[in-house]
């Protein structure tokens, strides 16, 4: 999944569109304040997301996340149902 879509709404919420269809919006507020989150307590900068040419979402500063931490948090859904293949990895010692 990619994400094609992206605009920040209020109270350090995002919404996002991806394109196998998932959409909605994710709430960030837990980050605001916290660590290089903090930028974002700076009126205007949580507003100023853009989709990178890498395809996620990124800020002034260089402070980007995450699209496909994103998309777990969007859908709900765990790292090996997004990634099938994490079950097929051998564990070595």
């Amino acid at each position: 999944m990619k994400l094609t879509e992206i605009y920040p709404k209020d109270g350090y919420r995002l919404f996002l569109r991806y394109d196998n269809g998932a959409c909605g919006e994710v709430d960030l507020s837990s980050y605001a304040g916290r660590g290089v989150f903090s930028a974002w307590l700076r009126p205007g900068v949580f507003e100023q997301v853009v989709l990178a040419e890498a395809g996620h979402p990124e800020w002034p500063g260089d402070l980007d996340l995450c699209p496909d931490a994103l998309y777990m948090k969007l859908t709900g859904k765990s790292p090996e149902e997004v990634f099938p293949t994490l079950h097929k990895l051998p564990a070595h010692a």
